[in-house]
């Protein structure tokens, strides 16, 4: 089982001061358990791969591009729990298939793994020795670039919002589901220091509450002005005119542009656009899969009805009652305004344009 480690309250308050993911240099996975906050700052430690699969399943960490860059660096300690076996490679690829299935609608997580098994693949047998080394340069590489392209997608969705604007987001986008500052929270981080965003509303996301637990949590630490809302609010919000834009991450995007992302983003949207705000959705290129054509190939995945039907391990449900647990939902791609990655914003049609984005990062290197 993972070790833990408690360090009590966070007090710093620098925009990159939260770390969710951190590798150890004794060989081993810090990850922070995202259940126990707001209320304490604990990090689990992993050396079985399969021990991550079951955090990620078990939301300890969440966040499709988080997930993505957990999942490489347990790809790592495949590398070095079994160097010692006559078979590696076939031990190291169903430790993979193990950490495939822990969060099907994230893409972020097959993207990393996808990454990994190619070099694994290229891998010359004489130099198995180094496989271990190679894949902690790749999962490295993949958690800084990651970092680096939600300052730049800060940058550019911040460049969108009119000054002395406030805004709205749904479920928790920042820090703590990336490998550090943010999508959405990242573009309203930046927003908020250029002046342009004076009140953030926030999403309670229901009903694991990650807009109450980590997202007011992550703005309160920022100073940044947090209020939140119950999901049923939303539509008033925006009839009220208090937000101008509703701004998301997202969990997988298709190639028409229809945004999966965190059960309640569609009805938020739908809201916004109906009473005239804008919709903003914030996502590295990572995040978009061009072999899902439309949302109707994105898998969605559906939790324990105990979730919805228990609180603290409470029953808060009649008896008998059972429940409906979808944890995604899909935003239509004409429900959206834009959508911003680190290589540029994307605008419909949302095929042609984010092919556009792809394409500047493969020629970038990326």
């Amino acid at each position: 089982m993972p070790s833990s480690r408690e360090s009590g309250h966070l007090s710093t308050h620098t925009v990159d001061s939260i770390q969710p993911i951190i590798w150890d240099s004794r060989g081993c996975l810090r990850l922070l358990d995202q259940r126990r906050l707001p209320e304490e700052e604990t990090y689990l430690e992993f050396t079985d791969p399969r021990e991550v699969a079951a955090a990620i399943t078990d939301l300890v960490v969440r966040g499709a591009p988080a997930i993505g860059i957990t999942a490489a660096y347990a790809v790592v300690l495949s590398a070095l729990r079994h160097s010692e076996h006559p078979q590696p490679l076939v031990q190291i690829e169903q430790d993979m298939e193990v950490l495939r299935a822990a969060r099907p609608t994230a893409v972020n997580l097959e993207w990393a793994l996808a990454r990994m098994d190619q070099l694994i693949h290229s891998c010359d047998p004489s130099s198995m020795g180094r496989l271990a080394g190679d894949l902690l340069q790749a999962a490295m590489e993949i958690h800084q670039h990651d970092i680096a392209a939600n300052h730049a997608m800060g940058e550019l969705g911040a460049s969108l919002i009119e000054p002395g604007s406030a805004v709205m987001t749904h479920c928790n986008a920042g820090a703590l589901a990336t490998g550090g500052y943010g999508t959405a929270l990242g573009v309203i981080r930046s927003a908020f220091g250029q002046g342009r965003v004076r009140q953030v509303y926030a999403g309670e996301t229901r009903p694991w509450l990650q807009g109450s637990r980590l997202t007011a949590w992550e703005l309160c630490r920022e100073q940044i002005p947090v209020s939140l809302v119950t999901e049923g609010a939303v539509a008033p919000l925006f009839r009220e005119g208090l937000a101008e834009w509703l701004i998301t991450g997202a969990d997988r995007i298709a190639a028409n542009g229809d945004v999966a992302n965190k059960i309640g983003t569609y009805s938020a949207a739908l809201h916004a656009r109906h009473h005239g705000a804008r919709v903003m959705v914030v996502a590295p290129l990572s995040t978009i899969d061009f072999s899902a054509d439309s949302g109707e190939d994105i898998p969605i995945e559906q939790r324990s009805p105990d979730e919805i039907l228990t609180a603290g391990g409470q029953p808060v449900a009649a008896a008998g009652a059972g429940a409906w647990n979808p944890v995604f939902d899909v935003t239509p791609a004409e429900l959206v305004d834009v959508i911003v990655c680190e290589t540029g914003i994307a605008r419909a049609p949302f095929r042609e344009s984010l092919s556009a984005l792809a394409g500047r990062n493969t020629a970038s290197g990326g």
